[in-house]
């Protein structure tokens, strides 16, 4: 059995969830999110909590096991609290701009402006004295692909360590060739 999938989900009063045949939606204060459930796997609601059953032991069963009850989970935690990524931009000149709220523009570097869209259901705001880009969302996957676009447009660089970082997130730095010469 599955440690993680075999672990029940507890549902905090305000989160309402419906389950109909394969298709379950966790609706809360931050938002709604559905998801299919996969063949191999059931879901049952007792007791204010949800336990993630699967059909037979096969290896394709005891995989989608762990991953739908972590899916679900991740649903039930995003319409309660929500998620949040914080995003650091580092470099001289380097900045980042909202533009009304669904468009970010970012400083880092190029001739232009590169000029970044926000999906619907991800939040963002940037704080200009320290440079980092908040994003926040009730879908984990939908912000984390987000903030992972927008680490695309420059990604921290190895020898100055400039770009666009997560906060927290450790850059290894290299030697240039002008401390690794000799004669």
């Amino acid at each position: 059995m599955s440690r993680i999938g075999k672990m029940p989900i507890p549902v905090p009063s305000g989160v309402n969830v419906d389950i109909k045949g394969s298709l379950i939606t966790v609706a809360g204060p931050r938002g709604t999110l559905s998801l299919n459930i996969p063949v191999l796997t059931g879901v049952e609601n007792s007791n204010g909590q949800l336990l993630v059953t699967r059909k037979n032991d096969e290896r394709s069963a005891r995989a989608q096991h762990g991953l739908t009850r972590a899916l679900i989970n991740n649903m039930v935690k995003g319409v309660s609290t929500g998620f949040k990524k914080e995003l650091e931009i580092i470099g001289v000149g380097y900045r980042a701009q909202m533009r009304g709220k669904d468009m970010l523009g970012l400083y880092v570097g190029y001739s232009h402006p590169v000029e970044f869209f926000i999906p619907e259901g991800i939040k963002a705001s940037v704080d200009q004295k320290t440079n980092v880009i908040t994003l926040e969302g009730c879908d984990k996957g939908l912000l984390g692909e987000v903030a992972a676009q927008i680490r695309k447009v420059r990604s921290p660089e190895p020898y100055k360590g400039k770009g666009i970082r997560y906060t927290g997130e450790v850059v290894k730095r290299k030697v240039g060739k002008a401390v690794v010469g000799g004669k």
